[in-house]
Formats: structure tokens, sequence, C-alpha cells
């Protein structure tokens, strides 16, 4: 896509929501930063200080060692990290809601408005969030044990697997 101002490649997609209806504009980096910098007015650019272009330089460099930081969090039962978990956007097991906590709280009240449950349950919902748990690290430890090419223990696993299964039933 090709730059609204001139003919080089949009890398900018900005949508406006102050009018009526949304509107689009498709801007290359300089046009984009220009059209950024003008006055709500539209009248003439406002020359930024340099000390307030260091300061957000500043802010996005924490921002991005920050959320690098994030990405590199690590769920201990199934081993999803949070990076997986933004591509993705599903969870890995009942305790990611622990071990990523913090971060989701906010996307969660986001969507649901609140950040605790307040329907209802299935009748057969009797298993336990331990037992949810262990079975999805058992199934971890499996497929560990079977990518290593110890048939024995992947055996020992799938059976204490069913013996959690069973007395669920």
């Amino acid at each position: 896509m090709k730059c609204q101002q001139c003919e080089k490649p949009a890398t900018f997609h900005i949508t406006e929501l102050t009018g009526e209806k949304p509107h689009e504009l498709h801007l290359c980096e300089q046009c984009a930063q220009t059209y950024l910098t003008q006055n709500p007015s539209g009248g003439m650019p406002i020359q930024p200080s340099l000390a307030g272009m260091l300061h957000q330089q500043l802010k996005v460099a924490d921002t991005a060692k920050e959320l690098a930081k994030l990405d590199e969090q690590v769920c201990p039962i199934c081993g999803i990290t949070f990076y997986e978990f933004r591509n993705q956007g599903r969870l890995g097991c009942p305790h990611d809601y622990t071990c990523f906590g913090s971060e989701l709280d906010p996307l969660i009240v986001n969507i649901h408005g609140d950040n605790q449950h307040a329907g209802k349950h299935p009748k057969h919902h009797q298993q336990s969030s331990q037992q949810q748990t262990q079975l999805i690290q058992l199934h971890n430890d499996m497929k560990v044990a079977i990518e290593k090419e110890d048939y024995e223990r992947a055996s020992q696993i799938r059976d204490e697997i069913r013996k959690i299964e069973e007395g669920q039933q």
C-alpha cells in the first residue's frame, strides 16, 4: 500500500476516531511523523524540544525492555510463555491465571467487566484445579519422556493419568 501523501510505501496505518465515522490514513514514516506532530487544529507542526524527544525515546525503550522481560515468563506447570499467550490468545493451564495474574487481570476486567466468576458451574464439574494441574503436569512429563525415548517412564505416567481420570468419574 502506498502513502496517501507521497508515493513511498505506507508503514503507518492511523485510524482517526474524532469525527462521526472512523477515518483511515495510510502514511509513510516521514508523512506520519509530520501528521502526528501537527496541532489538533491542523496548523503548523509543533517543534518538540530535544529534552522532550529524548524523554519519549527513553519511555519507549523502557517499555520495550519491560515487555521483553514479561515475554520470558514461563508457567512452571505447562511451560507456556507469556509471549506464546500473547500470540495465541490461549493459556496452557489453570495455573497460568496465578502465574501471569498481574498481567491478565486488566485484560479480564476489560473483557468481562470483573475478574470473579459469577455464573453457574456444570453439575458434573467435580475436578479440582489441583487435579487439573497435576494432569497437565503429567501430560507434559509424558511428552518429555517420549521425546527422550524413555518409554517405560512414559507408560508409568500414562497409568498415573488413567488412575486420576478414572477416580474422577
